[in-house]
């Protein structure tokens, strides 16, 4: 891509005022408007996405639950875990629905294989597994040729919230974290920095920038 990729590092976040300023971003963004990557994580929150149904959301009690407008099921956002937001203009750099899915699946493999973990996609369920437990979820929204919502990667939080839903509608499903599969200690942000690296090089980006760690919630 000619135009730079751009990266706002957010730090811990509330979940409605970032999703809303996504929809602000597709929405008013023009056909120059360069992509951007939202780096963050999200303080505790159950989001439902657009075929969620309401069994899979098992007794969240004091966490909210968010109904969104992305594809998917029922997840959980919370302190630990990395979430990456695409905001992308998939009709100007050709990339179908698919194919965004299947990059976004190969950049987690890789970041998780430098770090020693053998992870892999399947297919007739979106994310990325190891040995099973899931330890990566996707989600996305394509409006108008305009892609937002991401991915999250557990990678050292407490997953005890995700035994209060279905994950992604599938009951009893194992969830991991990057903290209980690597051999060495993590550090949050070197995986926030690799998995920049990883995104720049399967959206074939060749520069990438820094933004303001800011957006207008």
């Amino acid at each position: 891509m000619s135009l730079p990729l751009g990266f706002r590092e957010l730090g811990q976040v509330e979940y409605e005022p970032t999703w809303h300023a996504m929809q602000r971003f597709t929405d008013t963004r023009g056909v120059d408007t360069p992509d951007e990557i939202w780096l963050l994580e999200h303080a505790p929150v159950f989001t439902q996405g657009q075929a969620g149904k309401a069994e899979h959301v098992l007794f969240p009690g004091d966490i909210p639950v968010v109904q969104v407008d992305r594809g998917g099921q029922v997840t959980y956002h919370g302190p630990g875990q990395l979430v990456a937001y695409l905001l992308l203009d998939v009709r100007r750099s050709g990339i179908g629905v698919r194919e965004l899915v299947s990059r976004m699946e190969r950049c987690l493999i890789e970041l998780l294989a430098s770090y020693g973990v053998s992870a892999n996609a399947k297919p007739d369920a979106p994310g990325v597994y190891v040995d099973g437990a899931k330890i990566a979820s996707l989600g996305l929204r394509i409006r108008n040729g305009r892609s937002f919502h991401g991915l999250a990667l557990n990678v050292d939080m407490d997953l005890q919230p995700f035994q209060r839903i279905n994950p992604c509608g599938y009951a009893g499903m194992a969830m991991t974290q990057l903290a209980d599969q690597a051999v060495s200690p993590i550090v949050f942000a070197e995986v926030s920095a690799r998995l920049r690296e990883q995104l720049s090089k399967h959206l074939d980006y060749a520069q990438q920038q820094s933004l303001a760690g800011v957006i207008d919630s």
